[in-house]
Parts: structure tokens; C-alpha cells; sequence
């Protein structure tokens, strides 16, 4: 089953925050994880590769869908 994190709107670290709270939780599967800034997506993906998930990003304009993916 696949999870969505909306986190535009928010300044960092909320979108760390609560990302690492989610992928802490899911221990594996998959995670969307939508964000509205260069930084966020950036933490993210550090957070992300740290924890061994996989990352796929996805931009849409201005915005990111960030897919986490750990099996």
C-alpha cells in the first residue's frame, strides 16, 4: 500500500520532520511525498538515502513528488 505526505506550505524542517516520522513508522513500502521547495526536497532526499530508501523525484512546475520506495 502506498502512503501520501503532503508537505507544501511548510518551511523546513516540518517536511524532515514529518517525513522521517512516516518512513519510521512505514519501516518499508512505498511513501509520496509532495513538497513546494528546492530545500525541502533536498533534506528529504538526504534523509531518505540515509534511512535506505530509494528516491524517485518528480517535478511539477514549481513543485516536487518525491516517491520513496523500500522493499
Amino acid at each position: 500500500m502506498s502512503e501520501q505526505l503532503d508537505a507544501r506550505g511548510l518551511s523546513c524542517p516540518q517536511p524532515v520532520i514529518l517525513t522521517e516520522k512516516m518512513i519510521e513508522q512505514l519501516k518499508k513500502g512505498k511513501l509520496e511525498v509532495l513538497v513546494d521547495t528546492d530545500t525541502a526536497k533536498e533534506n528529504i532526499s538526504r534523509l531518505a538515502r540515509r534511512k535506505g530508501w530509494d528516491i524517485e523525484i518528480v517535478p511539477e512546475g514549481k513543485k516536487y513528488r518525491m516517491l520513496l520506495n523500500k522493499e
